[in-house]
């Protein structure tokens, strides 16, 4: 006999309060042989009235004593899907109709002798009795039409825990959402270890407690359940991995419409962002990105878009100066104070950092260049010249302590760099999808790139209400400056009033999350999307996100396109599907573009031979 099969086969009927059972090395030495179980067999079990101890784990069986009398279809799912680690084992035995019948016959007649026993007597009317009266005769008609049977049913649960504190809280928990459904539970005492051998998946009913339910309240015990996200407006954003149906979702319906998308290079966290934004374009959404990889190209050519090469050799050039018209709720001196303050954000990141001293300075200068061009809180912003950087540097040489801010000003406005930023604004954002790419800009530069890209949305969000997406790929270059990250929580925070979302997508999830304001950020998204992820991070997730061991190894064994899909309150496996069509334009696997190239080259050779 094996050593686990042992523990379970004592074949002694007294029931001792504590039995240990070790499993003895010499044992196997001596018979030179080591099986399965002897393998996956604990190093000890103790066997106590309330509880088990198995190895390191400590576990308790419940068996159901009660249930109401009614069960709604999928009472029992928050229990399938709760994040404890735990077993059910549910025994069904059928019960022949006529046997139940008999038995039904007698306490038919049981009741009816009560109700004339309170009729002769004068007795007011018991509902109670009548009820059940009613209930039984109606569960009669329907067995003797074959419409129904009868089963004893036996519902258990072992609950695993490390601790007896751990235990009891899960315990306790697992009660609360019964008891609130009118089903109560009852722990095996001094039966822990048929109860054991009950839930384990030998197919073995030992323990023996049942509660006789008819077809109907049974079929809403059925234990393949898990969480939909399918609503009845939306996109979809792919398949629930758990029971294949589709997860259907309008952001735009939640509290916020940011979201957030964390993944590993290559594991398709921008072809699940491209196939939403094909989606999306197709429900009156204008969708602006910004692309630090140049991925988003082919598919704003296909789909009628403009792409912005941010770059010091583009002729796309956006002046950080430039003023929006104010809105109708603010007025000329607020648009002018927030535009100097998110200047001040860009010097500090241009110029590698400020001091009190050179701060105070910048914000003056910022305040007499706007001046020197006529623009004041009182100005008509539709008719005014913006200034550009020289201007501010001419405004900030006449400046006493300011010989440190122009010398490391003047790589910007003198030398290689002056092409970037030091130009009139020639970006007019008039389509519904738009790219702004920033993959050609030096290293050194993309964060004070993105930053004023970001800005230049923000300006023209706030100009007209329309329902808009904002995706900015790869934010950890964000994250990397305190302003820009500032920046970006502050778009994420201030979005909704202006109709926007903000989708923030990264793979350098421990830059992003060492920020104090990648928190933040991630709490303010109300959908968030973890595909595969790399060892090195994904314990950081798994404490954002406080996801189980489970679900931590999903992220870790996933393929591409696949992971975790958080909506509000409820997550589920997901599965992102594209359609053909929907494939060919956004993949960016290699040597698909490749593939798809070279279809190309051969269709327009074949074209100009045939002409």
């Amino acid at each position: 006999m094996g050593i686990f099969s042992s523990l379970f086969n004592k074949g002694d009927d007294s029931k001792p309060k504590s039995v240990v059972v070790p499993v003895l090395p010499t044992e196997i030495y001596k018979a030179a042989t080591l099986e399965l179980q002897d393998v996956i067999a604990p190093s000890a079990l103790q066997i106590t009235p309330k509880s088990i101890n198995l190895g390191d784990k400590i576990l308790r069986t419940f068996f159901v004593i009660s249930y109401p009398r009614y069960l709604t279809d999928n009472w029992f799912s928050p229990i399938i899907n709760l994040d404890k680690i735990f077993d059910v084992s549910i025994f069904i035995h059928p019960i022949e109709t006529a046997d139940i019948l008999r038995s039904f016959q007698k306490k038919v007649a049981e009741v009816q002798s009560q109700i004339a026993v309170r009729e002769s007597k004068g007795l007011v009317r018991d509902p109670m009795l009548d009820t059940a009266y009613q209930d039984l005769e109606g569960l009669r008609d329907n067995l003797m039409q074959a419409q129904e049977k009868m089963f004893d049913v036996g519902l258990y649960i072992t609950v695993y825990a490390d601790n007896e504190d751990d235990l009891f809280k899960i315990e306790n928990e697992i009660k609360s959402l019964l008891d609130s459904k009118l089903v109560y539970l009852k722990p095996a005492l001094f039966q822990q270890d048929e109860g054991f051998k009950s839930v384990i998946p030998l197919g073995t009913d030992i323990l023996g407690v049942h509660q006789k339910l008819n077809t109907e309240p049974l079929s809403s015990i059925f234990p393949f359940v898990s969480f939909d996200l399918t609503s009845d407006k939306g996109i979809l954003y792919g398949v629930n991995r758990h029971n294949s149906s589709l997860i259907i979702f309008d952001r735009f319906s939640l509290p916020n419409y940011n979201s957030i998308t964390f993944a590993t290079a290559g594991a398709g966290k921008s072809y699940a962002t491209k196939l939403e934004i094909i989606r999306t374009l197709m429900f009156d959404a204008e969708v602006i990105v910004i692309d630090p990889e140049r991925e988003y190209e082919y598919l704003a050519e296909a789909i009628g878009g403009r792409y912005f090469n941010i770059a010091l050799s583009s002729d796309h050039h956006i002046n950080p100066f430039d003023l929006p018209i104010p809105r109708p709720d603010e007025t000329a001196a607020d648009v002018l104070r927030a535009n100097t303050i998110n200047l001040v954000g860009l010097f500090r990141i241009m110029l590698g950092g400020l001091t009190p001293e050179e701060d105070s300075i910048i914000d003056r200068a910022i305040t007499e260049t706007y001046a020197l061009k006529d623009i004041t809180a009182q100005s008509n912003f539709a008719n005014i010249e913006p200034p550009l950087l020289s201007d501010f540097e001419i405004v900030l040489a006449g400046m006493e302590g300011s010989n440190s801010l122009i010398q490391r000003l003047t790589k910007y406005t003198h030398g290689s760099w002056s092409s970037f930023i030091n130009r009139p604004s020639n970006v007019d954002i008039n389509r519904k999808f738009v790219v702004f790419s920033v993959r050609d800009m030096e290293d050194e530069l993309k964060p004070v790139a993105m930053y004023i890209v970001t800005h230049f949305i923000w300006n023209a969000v706030r100009k007209n209400l329309k329902k808009r997406l904002l995706v900015v790929d790869e934010a950890w270059w964000m994250m990397k400056s305190e302003d820009t990250a500032s920046f970006l929580y502050s778009i994420a925070k201030r979005g909704r009033k202006y109709y926007l979302g903000l989708a923030t997508i990264t793979q350098d999830v421990g830059d992003f999350m060492k920020s104090p304001y990648g928190v933040p950020i991630v709490t303010n998204s109300s959908i968030q999307l973890l595909l595969k992820q790399s060892p090195a991070t994904v314990d950081v997730l798994q404490k954002t996100f406080n996801l189980t061991d489970e679900e931590k190894y999903l992220l870790l064994e996933a393929n591409v396109g696949e992971g975790i899909f958080f909506a509000g309150l409820k997550h589920v496996a997901i599965k992102t599907i594209a359609s053909y069509t929907e494939d060919q334009i956004i993949t960016s696997d290699p040597s698909q573009i490749l593939a798809i190239k070279k279809a190309k080259d051969d269709l327009e050779a074949s074209a100009t031979n045939s002409n």
